[in-house]
């Protein structure tokens, strides 16, 4: 991962897985530059469909930007990314010809892409917030029953959307190499050092960690070109949103995952740097509606690294989750 981190950081000139077994049967293993070929060919433009720009306000004011395409009465996904990210992570998702079939939804979280950024450290260390920002687009977007899919601490914002809301108006959630419990044990001693590296209030610091942060999330480096357009979203973001997060009082969302009643399908890689298996381990053992996949040429970013598969899973599993 040398010659990747350097990449990466020249480029910022110098973060941020049931019921109806044969349907998350897991296609058979594809090399990996095989799925990053055809994986860009579809963003290439074999399916391009129209994009529904969307504003919504949340429960305490603030604005979120999102977009969704598809028929309406199809079956929805709501995207939702990880810290420092933006709905720009979901592209490869948005072209996938897997998911043509789909409504997919996305939106930026708060203090995020082009939604609003408070500065107050509670707009984002009170987990409820969060809840409301996902009931915001569920309802803003007239959604009638989407499967959640939470990358990173997009899987803690589903959690907390279910500690305040609960399962009934979902159908089902794809964690993403997700954060469910903020615990030294099941985040890497790297993940712990951002927390305080990207927080810091020396500017050259919080630089470099975005960059480092960044170069962490993949196994398999982005080109160029999507380097560049990461490090612009990740320094888009409100320090307050690192900041505030790691003072949530709800660091322990297990309990909430073992209460729902709905399948989760629970998506992993294997070399991920910053969240261990353990985490996706310990709600695969506590939920019996649920199935692990692990992605052996993925780190934090399978649905990235290995799109074509991740589609495939999540395609199966929002139909069975539909139809279960």
């Amino acid at each position: 991962m040398e010659h990747s981190r350097r990449t990466f950081l020249a480029g910022a000139a110098g973060l941020a897985a049931l019921t109806v077994e044969a349907a998350y049967a897991a296609p058979p293993a594809e090399a990996a530059p095989a799925d990053r070929a055809v994986a860009g060919s579809i963003a290439g433009g074999a399916h391009a469909a129209a994009r529904e720009p969307f504003v919504v306000r949340s429960a305490d004011g603030v604005m979120l930007a999102g977009e969704m395409q598809g028929d309406s009465q199809r079956p929805e996904i709501l995207f939702i990314h990880g810290l420092r990210q933006s709905r720009l992570s979901w592209e490869k998702q948005f072209t996938d010809s897997a998911l043509r079939d789909f409504r997919l939804i996305s939106f930026d979280l708060r203090g995020h892409g082009d939604s609003d950024k408070p500065s107050a450290l509670e707009a984002y260390s009170e987990a409820d917030r969060w809840a409301d920002d996902v009931a915001a687009v569920i309802a803003g977007a007239k959604l009638r029953r989407p499967v959640l899919v939470g990358w990173s601490l997009g899987g803690f914002v589903a959690g907390a959307y279910l500690r305040k809301h609960g399962g009934s108006a979902i159908a089902g959630i794809n964690l993403v190499d997700a954060v469910t419990k903020l615990s030294p044990d099941l985040l890497t001693a790297e993940a712990g050092a951002f927390t305080r590296t990207a927080t810091s209030h020396d500017l050259a610091e919080r630089t470099a960690a975005t960059a480092d942060f960044l170069d962490a999330c993949f196994h398999q480096p982005p080109t160029d070109v999507e380097v560049r357009r990461m490090l612009v979203v990740n320094g888009m973001t409100a320090r307050a949103v690192n900041e505030g997060f790691v003072r949530t009082e709800a660091s322990d969302l297990e309990p909430v995952f073992k209460a729902y009643s709905g399948p989760i399908l629970l998506t992993h890689g294997l070399h991920d740097r910053l969240v261990r298996i353990v985490m996706s381990e310990r709600i695969k053992s506590i939920h019996a509606n649920s199935r692990l996949s692990l992605f052996s040429n993925s780190g934090h970013s399978p649905f990235y690294e290995e799109p074509v598969r991740f589609g495939q899973e999540l395609a199966a599993f929002v139909m069975a989750a539909n139809h279960g």
